[in-house]
């Protein structure tokens, strides 16, 4: 059983509608009784869900954020986006940033880094996404991917006490494969490695489910979780908290 202040996050990517809102009951139960201890739960719905998130979390402690934001901290003719001071003024305190998916369709380390620069002027708590691809992995470069991403993505980041980092290997993510225990150990603590400030924060994020979390919670070095699809399932959540504390 741990006794650590825990993250999960429950990134649900392009999922849900307003019909969504009543399989969150569970969770605002669950979230206010004492089953939860230390735990910090913080939802990231899609931008059209924010504002009703919100209202329905109006009474309770858990936390909202975006999926994403734009570069720019102004507004501008950039059809189809949302920066990070919109997603501050409509109530959100985190944004995840650099996820794989993202990465995928273009964005690279320098864009990340414009984007988080601009989420912190915002006063968003950034949960800055890293990991490596199969292909990479194989080749053993998961260490160099790691530090590059953190250093072009940081860049001239002096103050990171709000950023969040949350390691992600891309072949884990909706693939239901997990890192063995003892190399996410030690690529969890190569991470910490990296920030001066011993107090950072690192998550774990790929293919979380009630079944492994049991075997996660053991990697006493991980500050907490990044859940995808796990995460759009109230009593799947739920458990992956409560399997934490157990």
């Amino acid at each position: 059983m741990t006794n650590k202040n825990m993250y999960f996050i429950a990134n649900w990517k392009m999922f849900g509608d307003l019909r969504s809102l009543n399989s969150l009951d569970k969770v605002i139960k669950f979230s206010k009784s004492n089953k939860i201890n230390k735990g910090r739960l913080i939802y990231c719905p899609p931008y059209t869900l924010i504002s009703s998130f919100l209202k329905k979390f109006i009474n309770c402690q858990i936390d909202i954020g975006g999926q994403n934001c734009h570069e720019s901290e102004n507004s501008g003719p950039y059809t189809g986006f949302v920066n990070s001071r919109m997603l501050k003024n409509i109530g959100a305190n985190y944004v995840i940033i650099g996820h794989s998916e993202n990465r995928e369709k273009g964005e690279n380390n320098k864009l990340i880094n414009q984007k988080i620069k601009s989420a912190l002027k915002a006063k968003l708590k950034v949960i800055f996404c890293i990991g490596e691809s199969l292909t990479e992995k194989r080749k053993k470069k998961t260490k160099s991917i790691l530090s590059k991403q953190i250093k072009v993505g940081l860049d001239k980041i002096k103050n990171k006490k709000n950023i969040f980092i949350a390691y992600e290997p891309v072949w884990a993510i909706g693939t239901g494969i997990v890192p063995k225990s003892k190399d996410l150990l030690k690529i969890v603590k190569f991470i910490k490695s990296k920030f001066k400030d011993k107090s950072s924060k690192v998550l774990y994020g790929g293919s979380v489910n009630p079944q492994n979390i049991k075997s996660l919670k053991e990697i006493n070095n991980i500050d907490g979780f990044l859940i995808g699809g796990a995460s759009q399932n109230s009593k799947k959540f739920i458990d992956i908290v409560k399997k934490t504390y157990n």
